[in-house]
Parts: C-alpha cells; structure tokens; sequence
C-alpha cells in the first residue's frame, strides 16, 4: 500500500504530566527552557503537538495561565509554527470545572485537552458547559476531549446529540487505563473505544507503561493518532529507559513508516477537526 493511501498520522508528545518529578526521570522537563529543548527535539523527532502541563513554585501541577503564557512562549520561539501547542486543563483533585474553564477563557490558548468526566460530571453541569464550549469554539480553539471507556464515548455522543457539545467533527483521546501504580495498558483495549465512536470523530489513544508503543502503533494501524511521553511511559519498546521524550516520539515515528504511514505537520493538524 502507498504512503498516498494513508492519511498522515499525529504524534502528540505528553514530555510530564502532572505527577512526575525528575525523580522518576532526570530528563523529565520542568521549566519553560526544558520545554522548550524538550518540544525541539521532539518536533525533530516527528512530533506535531505538546500536550503541555506547567507546574507552581513547588513542583506541583498548576493550571495557573501566567505559568502557561510563559512555557507557551518558550516553546514558540523554539519551534515557531511546526507544532500545536495543547494546554491541559487536568483537574488532579485540585481545581474545579469553574477553575479549569477559568485558565482557558483567561489563556485563549492554541488548543487544550479536557476529560468530559471532569468538566461535566453531572447534568447539572450542562450548561455551563455548554456555554463554555460554545465560546471555546467561536475563539477557534481546538478542543480534545478526553474519555477514559467506551461509556464515555458514548456519552460524548450523546452530549452532542443534545447539544451540550458543539456538533461536527471533534477531537477524541481514548486513554487505555488510569492513573495507578505500575498501570500497563494492552493494545486490545483500543478495540470496544473505536467501536463505541459511532460518528467517527477522528481519534487518538494514549497509554501507560511499557506497552505504550504497541498502543501507540495499533492506533496507527486502525487509522488513529497516538500520544506518548514521559506522562505515561518511561520506556522504549525494549524495555530498555528512554533517554528522552524524543526518542519515544522516534520509535513511534520509525515504527509507523515501516507500514508506510506518512507523519502529519502542525498545519495539518489545525485543519483536522475544521
């Protein structure tokens, strides 16, 4: 099969999530200068998105939009356009929808991720809800929403049955498994998620653990798009430690062009969900 047969396939890059330290990986980035380098190498890599999470003073997750301002920053003057940069708008257990819809009207970033479950856990949220992301999609951000089962998939498409969700084609990131000790998240479980995406939104999946990679490159065999990084995995295929966040958007890359799927930019991403 040709590379003209494929349509091109997204790395998003996830350097650090919310709960690793430099403990867990001396190479995991903190600061905006990490950031930076880390997002460079990555886009050299093949990636063509960071997902991008900040931390406070005290190492800990922050959704704070001045933090946010300045990594964004940091990583534009280092890569210019060739990357969409995606803040998170994680809860951690530490902020509140109202908190988390607050960091974006006040960022107006790129494009940013959020879990459904998070930003709408109730029906009593639905309206809020609404309104925010009938904003969010008039200031031309583009939204990811995260969903952790196939009962969230199906609740999204509901959600946007009734209009609680804007209508067209949406960004999705299936997430195989929780945040959990020596969590490890098998490629099977791609299978009931695709399925569940009845309108077929276009899709990414995340993963945790070693096997990240074969998640990653089940995705890419389906049609899909992946994320990996530091976030969820520490390791190479292998099983050997990944010197960086590059080399894990590398393997992914290299493991995709062995079935000639080509890699996707930046302006297509922006285009994806128009």
């Amino acid at each position: 099969m040709s590379k003209a047969a494929w349509d091109p396939l997204f790395i998003a890059v996830a350097p650090n999530g919310a709960r690793k330290t430099k403990a867990d990986h001396p190479a995991l980035p903190i600061t905006p200068d990490e950031l930076s380098a880390t997002a460079r190498s990555c886009v050299d890599a093949g990636a063509t998105m960071i997902h991008l999470h900040v931390r406070d003073a005290s190492g800990a997750h922050s959704l704070d939009a001045g933090r946010y301002r300045e990594a964004t920053a940091a990583v534009r003057e280092s890569c210019g356009d060739s990357i969409v940069i995606q803040v998170t708008t994680e809860a951690v257990g530490r902020y509140t929808p109202d908190e988390q819809m607050a960091c974006i009207r006040a960022l107006e970033p790129e494009a940013a991720s959020f879990a459904v479950r998070e930003l709408i856990p109730d029906v009593a949220s639905e309206a809020d809800a609404k309104a925010f992301f009938g904003w969010l999609q008039e200031a031309g951000i583009q939204a990811q929403f995260i969903l952790y089962s196939p009962e969230d998939v199906e609740r999204f498409e509901a959600l946007v049955a009734r209009g609680v969700l804007p209508a067209g084609r949406q960004l999705l990131l299936f997430v195989l498994g929780r945040y959990a000790k020596d969590q490890t998240s098998e490629p099977h479980e791609l299978l009931p998620f695709i399925q569940a995406n009845q309108s077929g939104h276009p899709w990414a999946v995340c993963a945790f653990g070693p096997k990240e990679a074969a998640c990653a490159l089940t995705a890419a065999a389906l049609g899909g798009h992946a994320r990996v990084g530091f976030e969820n995995n520490l390791f190479l295929p292998d099983g050997q430690l990944a010197p960086n966040n590059a080399a894990l958007v590398a393997s992914l890359a290299q493991g995709a062009a062995h079935f000639g799927r080509p890699i996707g930019t930046a302006r297509e991403l922006r285009q994806l969900a128009e």
